[in-house]
């Protein structure tokens, strides 16, 4: 029962999409996409978008695009029908397509080698898993696509990413750096707890109150205190799923903890015993073993690909909207009609 911050673990949208991909195969496949809107329309050369200097967007390239991004990220399926979801492909579609043109030819260069070794990688991930030289391709008619979607997805990606990395400056890059480590947007702590819960291990149903928890917690530190063994203690008295390995989380970015967690990691001394810490979760007896913050070195790729992604948003943001024309909305996917009484859709 790991205390994670479930607001920060949530996902958003993303035009860094193309610097997940291997990340997210582990999501790829989690469920089909049966029910897909752009199957009948794939390939359509009918015009559902215009922008400056005779840009067009035709419905099959639209489907193209959205169902690559589907590829990679299933759950955005059920907001296909969207406006808000539609708005946002069509305007990151058209801002790939301009920023890609205003690249430089190394960076097309480059994204054209990367993209082909990211197929390969795609296409043996996928064989691997099914045993099926053509295991890649039946996932990707889920989301009526073919692979030369897929690799023209992945290569604007990276021309507009690789392009947008190579005008981000190191004073940018540290700047960025400074203002993060001051919020601790780069600690890492390796923390001993013992929790005391509030629920059961689904968080479903109530176990004790939490007079009771904090009492159970509170006999806990007096133990600890008194010189006990932290991991005889939480095998004792904790209801954590580690608690059989001394209760302890290792090297763990303390972003992902719930905010009291958080705190108490970012500002106990090093080996002191807690006071019971209160959260969602219960109360905690905690013990920092260790905490110490990752370089510059080690984060600097990180956020020149972060300040990359903040350029291509903010032109999304700012400039995009002078240059796209029209977006005729109702030639994109619709929801299908709520059934009526008696199993018939209304019309």
């Amino acid at each position: 029962m790991l205390p994670i911050n479930r607001s920060k673990s949530a996902r958003r949208i993303s035009v860094a999409l193309a610097s997940l991909l291997v990340a997210a195969l582990a999501l790829t496949g989690c469920g089909k996409d049966k029910n897909s809107a752009a199957g009948a329309n794939a390939g359509s050369t009918e015009v559902v978008a215009t922008y400056k200097d005779g840009g067009k967007v035709t419905r099959g390239e639209y489907d193209s695009f959205v169902g690559s991004v589907k590829f990679f990220n299933p759950m955005y399926a059920q907001f296909e029908t969207d406006p808000t979801f539609q708005d946002h492909m069509m305007k990151q579609l058209i801002a790939f397509r301009v920023l890609g043109q205003q690249a430089d030819e190394p960076s097309k260069k480059e994204a054209e080698t990367k993209s082909k070794e990211q197929i390969d990688q795609i296409k043996s991930y996928f064989e691997q898993q099914g045993g099926d030289k053509n295991a890649l391709d039946n996932q990707l008619k889920e989301v009526n696509i073919t692979q030369d979607d897929l690799k023209n997805y992945i290569k604007q990606s990276l021309i507009v990413l690789g392009d947008a990395e190579k005008k981000v400056t190191d004073d940018q890059v540290k700047a960025k750096y400074d203002e993060n480590a001051k919020a601790n947007a780069y600690t890492v702590a390796t923390v001993s707890h013992v929790l005391v819960a509030l629920k059961d291990q689904n968080q479903e149903k109530d176990i004790r109150t939490k007079e009771e928890a904090l009492q159970r917690a509170q006999e806990a530190k007096q133990k600890l205190d008194a010189g006990a063994d932290f991991a005889a203690v939480a095998k004792d008295y904790s209801d954590d799923g580690n608690k059989d390995t001394g209760g302890k989380y290792e090297n763990v970015d303390v972003n992902q903890w719930v905010e009291n967690f958080r705190k108490a990691a970012i500002e106990l001394p090093i080996g002191k015993i807690s006071d019971p810490v209160e959260t969602e979760y219960g109360y905690h007896v905690m013990k920092v073993e260790a905490r110490k913050d990752k370089t510059f070195d080690e984060v600097k790729e990180q956020l020149k690909g972060e300040l990359a992604e903040t350029q291509v948003m903010d032109f999304i943001d700012k400039d995009l909207p002078g240059i796209i024309e029209k977006v005729e909305t109702d030639k994109l996917p619709k929801a299908e009609p709520a059934p009526a009484a008696g199993g018939q859709t209304t019309k």
